[in-house]
């Protein structure tokens, strides 16, 4: 008799599978959401320091557009961007609000902004990056 699996053990084993594949696969898109999320946190936390470096660094005001589309910063009145970057929706976060204009003197202060809060989600996993007056960032989870 030849060695091999019986039509039985075969089920039985894709059965085992197919539970341990239930258990699996929702633990690990949650995982991927919030892995999703902290990185577009981290994109739009990221431009926003850069923003304000750069107003500093060139003596002028800066403007950075915050959008689902892209991340993008001009000096004022310019039409070209200085730098620009994919946004949240390129990973599949939703950034929550209309889009947001945050505007910088050559001091590094945002101009004629009260607190802001942008909030980033995909599936169950959310962040709220909160924006102050004096250009403070805080993520809060």
């Amino acid at each position: 008799m030849r060695g091999g699996f019986s039509l039985v053990e075969l089920v039985l084993a894709l059965a085992v599978a197919g539970l341990l594949m239930l258990i699996a696969v929702p633990r690990v898109s949650r995982a991927l959401d919030q892995v999703e999320v902290d990185a577009a946190t981290s994109r739009v936390v990221g431009a926003h320091q850069r923003a304000r470096m750069m107003a500093i660094a060139r003596g002028q005001v800066v403007t950075l557009v915050i959008d689902s589309a892209q991340l993008a910063i001009a000096s004022r009145g310019g039409r070209d961007p200085l730098w620009f970057q994919d946004g949240p929706a390129s990973a599949g976060v939703t950034l929550s609000g209309a889009t947001r204009r945050f505007t910088f003197s050559p001091t590094g202060i945002t101009l004629g902004l009260s607190n802001a809060s942008l909030v980033l989600s995909r599936g169950a996993s959310r962040r709220t990056v909160l924006v102050s007056r004096l250009g403070r960032v805080r993520v809060v989870r």
